[in-house]
């Protein structure tokens, strides 16, 4: 996604967990000045609070929270999994993205975007086979707390984005999906684009398609 945002001529802040060197340091030093990263564990509500501190003054047209994980055997039953196990998916994919948007939500303008990576897998209605129970549950209650959160700030000119890009071969998705990332994060990128200037949330598919709650 920062890759793509580069190509649309925007820069980018984006954060990574940890010391080691990702791809997104090589995409910093193919194009210098363009992008900045900063440390960041979305789980660790002090961490967020410092990477406020540190971006405090500067404005973000778009704020985009991706971070998310899933429990090693996602064909186990809900009732199965382990304790450790389903609090780590619920902290990681639905407490910390409202905690990363609430913490630095005054640093992106009225008129700005506030976007999060959930999964058409969070759409109750869609959900006919099951499978990914602690996953589903996770995006399903990132949804609504999403919900909440547009319902509190309702009025507001802000644009809210609920994002479900489909099975893309990922660390997350497997090599197994059907698409990758080249097709299908441009298409992502311009969706998010599209909701600028566009007040309330939507729950949308890369096409821009309204994905049932």
């Amino acid at each position: 996604m920062a890759a793509e945002f580069l190509k649309k001529g925007w820069n980018v802040v984006g954060t990574v967990q940890g010391d080691a060197r990702t791809e997104l340091h090589d995409l910093a030093d193919e194009h210098p000045g363009r992008i900045e990263i900063e440390s960041l564990d979305v789980t660790e509500p002090d961490q967020i609070m410092a990477l406020h501190d540190r971006l405090s003054g500067r404005g973000f047209d778009i704020l985009f929270h991706n971070a998310g994980t899933a429990n090693a055997n996602a064909h186990e039953p809900v009732g199965a999994v382990s304790m450790e196990a389903f609090v780590r998916v619920m902290v990681t994919n639905a407490l910390s993205p409202m905690r990363v948007i609430e913490g630095l939500q005054d640093l992106v303008p009225a008129d700005g975007l506030i976007g999060v990576m959930s999964s058409g897998q969070g759409s109750i209605s869609n959900n006919e086979k099951g499978g990914a129970e602690v996953y589903r549950g996770s995006k399903a209650a990132l949804n609504q707390f999403m919900r909440c959160y547009a319902a509190r700030h309702a009025g507001e000119p802000r644009a809210l984005v609920l994002m479900a890009p489909g099975w893309i071969r990922t660390a997350l998705g497997g090599p197994d999906a059907p698409f990758g990332v080249e097709e299908t994060i441009p298409k992502v990128v311009d969706v998010l684009l599209s909701r600028q200037g566009k007040p309330g949330l939507r729950f949308l598919d890369r096409e821009g398609r309204a994905v049932p709650w």
